[in-house]
């Protein structure tokens, strides 16, 4: 009897520690369950009224990790508190090691959540590009880092030695690093190149030597330029490319800014002599400037060249394409500014709905507009099922409307093909890069559909106006037709001739040409030596030119 009291006893004392321990984990979860309620209840509904967009994006971000962790944590120490690590070393290995993944997934969903997504919103304020590059470099880059450095952990937290793999690792960076310092100078540039963005690919340049030439690639070491003039390649290191001083002609896009200068008789009427350069200018048809005047002044283009090829066959006159043209460019810049005003009150909404957060009826309301917008570029929606649920995906639409933006691109280049002057590479080169960004014009507005349609499952639900403001920014930087900042420039610059008696007024004549890259990059200059034939011939028949 007083054996089993004694048992009896030892039990009760011994299970003492588990009942302490099991009501301080109790109490320990109701007080996170609390936290967990302060935080992405009462932090996020204070972030929404204060319309803190990264403060949201956060919260949603820790949300899940960090009630994991909590639970990880709480694990570990109840098994210090019971001694249990001498008996179960495994299990703390274990714990301590989901620990290190779960924080390892935790810092990178910050680093390419929050990190970036601040950084592009900083770069909205400024004049730079580099956010274009720089920004999926980071998600792209840190992502592998934080996993290897967490891989090493979680590898080292399970017992396995990495001291030796570490000293190894050190040995050969070094031993590679001073062999291979030049390619890696040439790597480290090309990443700086690719960072900073003064050209890509398909830009023309004009380098330090006067060599003009069109930037074909990028590579590890190595910068591919393509000489227009020798037609050759030129394989340049990119460390020696860095520290060139470059022309891109393609900046800020392929429509080049020319300049001649036109002298004109010191007493001629200087504004009917501008007046007559201005026709000559927007009367060709490969120059830029308001599509209307241009398509008045058209009707006076002349050129001897165009009169042989009215009598070939299958073959439109140079004004001709030229009208043709214009009148599409026109019917497309009419649908950019429809689309335009329909994304602006697009974004008015999203942003009045976001004040209190969208719920599921506000995103479909959101759907709604868009998808009206989705119908004007020219798409249509396709529902699938994948893992059993209903996707929707956007694609070029079968009964496609005329009227719609692709349509109208379409017809647009397809007009510029029938340029007389253009050679057979140059419809390839049209039809690749026009349907290349008609390519990526779907994937920009799929996108942006897959993030309003998951709005309020995910980060985005305060991105939306955003995203939608970054998708017109994109529309009308890849399809803009005309500027008003690209009209034509003319005016008076200096006397000259007066030491011999022969005074001229020289005019400075600025204009635009459509596409330098056409015609073997030699467009330009076709254009500008017609234009300045053109003017001379016309101030000739006023008197005006000296």
């Amino acid at each position: 009897m007083l054996t089993l009291l004694q048992t009896s006893n030892s039990s009760a004392i011994y299970s003492l520690p588990w009942l302490e321990q099991g009501g301080i984990l109790g109490i320990a979860i109701v007080l996170g369950f609390f936290l967990y309620l302060l935080v992405f209840s009462v932090l996020k509904s204070f972030f929404r009224r204060s319309s803190n967009e990264i403060g949201i994006l956060t919260i949603n971000i820790l949300q899940t990790p960090l009630l994991i962790l909590f639970v990880l944590i709480a694990l570990k120490v109840l098994t210090y508190s019971l001694n249990l690590l001498e008996h179960l070393p495994l299990i703390h290995r274990l714990l301590t090691a989901g620990i290190i993944v779960v924080t390892t997934y935790l810092i990178n969903q910050l680093f390419t959540q929050v990190i970036a997504y601040s950084l592009s919103k900083y770069a909205e304020k400024t004049e730079a590009d580099w956010d274009d590059v720089l920004i999926p470099l980071i998600k792209n880059t840190l992502p592998i880092l934080v996993y290897l450095i967490g891989g090493f952990l979680f590898l080292q937290t399970l017992g396995i030695d990495l001291s030796g793999l570490w000293v190894a690792f050190g040995g050969i960076t070094f031993v590679l690093g001073f062999a291979l310092k030049d390619i890696l100078s040439n790597f480290f540039s090309g990443l700086v190149l690719l960072v900073d963005t003064p050209f890509k690919f398909g830009d023309v340049v004009a380098l330090e030597d006067g060599s003009v030439a069109v930037i074909k690639s990028i590579g590890i070491r190595l910068t591919t330029l393509y000489l227009i003039e020798s037609h050759c390649d030129l394989l340049v290191p990119n460390a020696a490319l860095q520290s060139q001083k470059l022309i891109n002609f393609s900046r800020p896009n392929s429509s080049y800014y020319y300049t001649i200068i036109v002298p004109i008789r010191a007493d001629s009427d200087p504004n009917q002599a501008i007046k007559i350069i201005e026709e000559v200018i927007l009367s060709h048809p490969d120059t830029l400037g308001d599509i209307k005047k241009k398509l008045v002044a058209i009707e006076n283009f002349y050129r001897v060249t165009d009169q042989l090829l009215e009598d070939e066959d299958n073959l439109l006159s140079k004004k001709e394409a030229g009208r043709q043209r214009l009148i599409a460019e026109e019917k497309v810049k009419v649908k950019l500014e429809e689309i335009k005003q329909a994304i602006t009150e697009l974004v008015s909404k999203i942003k009045f709905m976001e004040i209190q957060g969208l719920d599921s009826g506000e995103v479909r309301e959101i759907q709604g507009y868009y998808l009206d917008i989705v119908r004007m570029v020219g798409l249509e929606t396709v529902s699938e099922k994948q893992k059993g649920q209903k996707s929707l995906y956007l694609q070029a639409s079968q009964n496609m409307d005329e009227d719609t933006l692709i349509n109208l691109l379409r017809s647009w280049y397809r007009n510029w093909q029938d340029d007389p002057d253009l050679i057979d590479i140059d419809n390839e080169v049209l039809e690749n890069e026009w349907e290349r960004k008609i390519d990526f014009l779907t994937k920009k507005m799929n996108k942006l559909l897959q993030q309003i349609v998951n709005a309020n499952r995910g980060f985005s639900e305060t991105k939306l106006d955003d995203y939608t403001e970054e998708l017109w920014t994109w529309i009308e930087e890849r399809f803009q037709t005309y500027a008003s900042w690209q009209s034509p420039r003319i005016w008076m610059q200096d006397m000259s001739g007066v030491d011999v008696g022969l005074t001229n007024t020289n005019m400075a004549v600025k204009f635009f040409v459509d596409n330098i890259k056409l015609e073997q990059c030699q467009r330009g200059n076709r254009i500008r030596s017609e234009v300045h034939g053109e003017i001379v011939r016309r101030l000739r028949q006023a008197y005006f030119y000296r």
